[in-house]
């Protein structure tokens, strides 16, 4: 029987598939640290694989990684030892898009902010601490795939306007999430930022899009804009948001991605702001989510050990 490790959390639906299927190795299993010896393929969430285990995994044959990021993956050294890496795209869109929506509607009525000042027996001046409505404000959605149009159409729901931005994106001829979805596309960043009342946040994590918000779009940003990242750590350059924020220029920000640990170090900046509502790289956790997600990881990944290719390969 092939032999998979489990390198990360992952909810038992994928595991209590693969019994009788395959020889598991679970999650914190103190075998687990020799994987490299043994380990045919190995499911991960967001445990890095670096060049040095790709070269020290002497009969891995596979790697599948639960969700679309492929930031902690090199494979570049996948490829050069003949490695499959696969994802697994597509499972929790509707979640991570239901996670901007949430943050936003948040940020903007403030409910972070109430729900400390109420815990804290602190005096509330509720005119003084005025949200903001989103009916009829301008969304900004950058990254036009599963995740942007699902948040793209919540917040088209909600009476937002919407304007999108992808140089990748191609219109597919059937089924395409964006059909009806009104929006007006832009081919310019530059265009995008004076449009913006909420920015939101949906591509990866690559070194076209590191650091792709920093302080010069943050403050083309309308005034009193949110901005909201579900994405990637990074993508949003933290110092250059504190700034913008201390400043009074934006609103407020919701972050579920950070750039060095997730979550954020207790004494982070961006914590000490009260218009900042933080969560742990959270947007994909809901119960229904992880055992799909677990599931589909399983079946990807003995299906690549039987000779099949997955659904999503990426190296």
């Amino acid at each position: 029987m092939k032999k998979i490790y489990v390198l990360d959390a992952y909810h038992p639906a994928g595991i209590d598939w693969l019994q009788g299927r395959a020889e598991v190795i679970p999650f914190q299993d103190p075998r687990g640290q020799r994987w490299h010896e043994d380990a045919d393929g190995i499911m991960v969430r967001m445990r890095p694989v670096t060049a040095q285990d790709f070269q020290r995994a002497r009969k891995l044959k596979a790697v599948v990684k639960q969700g679309v990021g492929i930031n902690t993956l090199d494979l570049d050294a996948a490829r050069a030892h003949g490695i499959v890496v696969a994802n697994t795209p597509g499972v929790n869109s509707e979640t991570v898009a239901e996670m901007a929506f949430a943050l936003t509607l948040a940020v903007a009525r403030r409910i972070g902010e109430f729900d400390r000042l109420i815990r804290a027996g602190a005096e509330i001046v509720r005119p003084k601490m005025l949200g903001i409505g989103l009916e009829g404000k301008t969304v900004g959605v950058i990254g036009m795939g599963n995740i942007g149009a699902q948040a793209a159409a919540k917040f088209h729901r909600y009476g937002c306007r919407i304007v999108s931005y992808d140089p990748y994106y191609k219109a597919r001829a059937d089924n395409d999430p964006w059909a009806d979805i009104p929006h007006q596309r832009v081919h310019d960043l530059a265009q995008l930022w004076p449009l913006l009342d909420v920015l939101t946040i949906h591509v990866p994590y690559t070194d076209e899009t590191a650091n792709l918000v920093g302080a010069k779009e943050l403050a083309a940003l309308k005034r009193n804009a949110i901005v909201t990242n579900v994405s990637r750590g990074g993508i949003v350059n933290e110092a250059a948001l504190y700034d913008a924020l201390v400043s009074g220029h934006l609103f407020g920000a919701g972050l579920d991605v950070w750039e060095e640990r997730e979550p954020p170090a207790p004494d982070h900046p961006l914590l000490k702001l009260p218009n900042v509502l933080a969560t742990p790289h959270a947007a994909g956790g809901t119960v229904e989510t992880q055992e799909r997600s677990s599931l589909r990881v399983a079946q990807e990944l003995l299906k690549i050990l039987e000779g099949g290719q997955p659904a999503s390969r990426v190296a």
